[in-house]
Parts: structure tokens; sequence; C-alpha cells
């Protein structure tokens, strides 16, 4: 199973510097230089200007509405490492990141987990991807992110994933969200949707993708594929062929990049399937449609998810030949 479309000279066209960047130095190998010559390219400047002393990033908007004392603080620096880390290469190394893991840190509940997006509810969704960014920064062995994996551990259901335990509460109230953590029934189905981004956390770490509890929730996401989730979230199967990134949400091109950092083979069966999908769905151009629509800043993410389905196809050695 190979791809039917060259994707490389769509991606090259574009002519953006940072796509280009990591376009030549991880599908074509090249030395491309330090990844430095990206931290002082416009965009990042201007991400880097909007920083608060403390190492947040300002939700530019209202919080939605019914869930009180929501730190959507947290959820925009999340939004904004994301860009950071994953388009321009951002590491610890600067000063701006050391900043935003301090604020992060500080979100840090004596339990373990990062808290705030929704209130004082447990969020292992957001927790794992928010953990991963700083994974892949390179705060790999700081205290707080093991302890952050062994509380997304301690936090798995009895099938092997994730849910976010507020989805298994009706009615909810809006005392509810400041109350203290609703704890799932460890018998509730898990959710494809939480498992996915709590296990990018797993994915990315240099170790801790082999742990068993990691194993067993990889194994569990990878039999979802195209299927409803238990929970009305992002629940109809089109959300699996929604893709964005940076990486946010499950979908079908998350879960094989997390799959195939942890090690699994393109002739794993439910793997194979998701494989398929990219080859059978591959515009002449070389490059997938993401689900979101037409426009100048739709065709730009395009191009980023095109760059991501190409790191994969790469790991399940599917891009060349």
């Amino acid at each position: 199973m190979k791809l039917k479309f060259d994707p490389l000279s769509a991606l090259l066209a574009c002519g953006e510097p940072a796509l280009s960047f990591f376009v030549r130095r991880d599908l074509l190998g090249e030395v491309v230089g330090p990844i430095e010559i990206l931290w002082d390219l416009p965009e990042a400047r201007r991400i880097l200007k909007k920083q608060k002393l403390d190492g947040r990033w300002r939700y530019p908007g209202n919080p939605k509405a019914g869930i009180p004392g929501q730190n959507y603080d947290l959820l925009e620096t999340f939004r904004q490492l994301g860009v950071l880390v994953e388009q321009y290469g951002f590491n610890r190394a600067h000063p701006a990141i050391q900043r935003a893991a301090e604020y992060v840190f500080s979100c840090q509940t004596e339990e373990g987990d990062l808290r705030g997006i929704l209130s004082n509810q447990y969020m292992p969704y957001y927790h794992g991807m928010i953990l991963a960014q700083l994974i892949q920064a390179g705060f790999t062995n700081e205290p707080q992110v093991q302890r952050g994996l062994d509380w997304l551990l301690s936090m798995r259901q009895a099938d092997g994933g994730w849910m976010v335990p507020v989805q298994g509460v009706h009615p909810r109230t809006p005392e509810m969200w400041q109350n203290a953590p609703v704890r799932s029934d460890p018998g509730w189905h898990s959710s494809h949707l939480a498992t996915g981004m709590a296990l990018r956390a797993f994915a990315v770490h240099p170790s801790a993708h082999s742990n068993p509890g990691a194993r067993q929730a990889a194994e569990w996401l990878k039999g979802r594929f195209f299927k409803p989730d238990h929970y009305y979230d992002r629940q109809a199967p089109a959300y699996w062929l929604k893709f964005q990134y940076p990486f946010w949400w499950t979908n079908l091109l998350t879960a094989l990049d997390s799959l195939g950092r942890m090690g699994y083979p393109a002739d794993d069966v439910e793997i194979e399937r998701g494989l398929a999908w990219f080859v059978e769905n591959q515009a002449a151009d070389g490059l997938w449609p993401t689900g979101y629509g037409s426009g100048g800043k739709a065709e730009g993410m395009r191009r980023w998810v095109g760059l991501a389905a190409c790191r994969v196809m790469m790991v399940y050695e599917l891009l060349r030949g």
C-alpha cells in the first residue's frame, strides 16, 4: 500500500518558510540549519509579543457561558504553545517556553492534574495534550510531568481508555463546576475523544509510550476508528476525518501518529484500515481534505495537515516506494 500521488511538490510550492523547513528536514532529509532560525519569523514574534510576564497568553474572548470559574487563559496558553512548539520548533531553550511551562505547572494540583479549563473539574483530555506539548519542548524529566503521567494512569477506565468525568453527569448545574471534582465510575465506557488526547502525552514521551497502561489505552483506541464516540462531544463518526494542525482533537491522523510513535506496525489490522483511508482519499495534488471548508486559512491548514500526514506515512513506510 503506497500513496498514489507525490505530496512533496505541493508542500514545497507554498513558500511558507516554517513549513518548507520541516518538509526539507523531515521528509527529504536535508540539512536545513538550526531550528532557531524559525524563532525570528514574523508570526512567531507576533505570538511572543502577546505573552504575559507570568508566562500565560490571555484568552481573547469571553469564556463559555454556564461554566463559572473557568481559566481560559490556560486554554489559550495551550493553543499558542502548540503553534510555537509544533509549527516553529520552539523548545525549552527559549525563555518564553520556560515561562509558559512555569505558568502551566502553576495550574497543577496536589493530585497531579492540570486544572482550570473546566473550572475545578478534571480534564484528562486537555491535561494529556498540554503535557504532550511540554514533553515535545524538552520538559521530559521534570517531576511535574511525571506526576501528570501518573495521574493520568490513575484515571483510566476499566476498558483501558479515558473519559472526561463530567460527561457522565446530568444535569450539570453552575455549582457543579466549582464543587469537588467528579470521579467517573470505572465501569463507564471510555471516550475516544478523551483517550486519544490523553494518550498523546505517553506517545511523545521517549519511555512512557511503553507503559502497560498506555499500551492498553492504545489497543482500545485503535479499535474505535470510524465509530461514534460513546459521549456527545464530537460524537459523530465524521469527526474522525476532521483534521487540524497543530494537533488538538482526536481524529484519524492524530491517532495514527500516536500509535506509530508507540511502535504499532502498518500491518496491524486496524491501523491498516486507517492508513487505507489516506491512500484512497488523497487528492491529485498529493494532499488531503481537512473537513474544515475552503479559503486562505483553510488551505494553509491543509498544507500543515499534509506535512503531518506525510510524517505518519514515513513512520509506516508508505511515503516512498
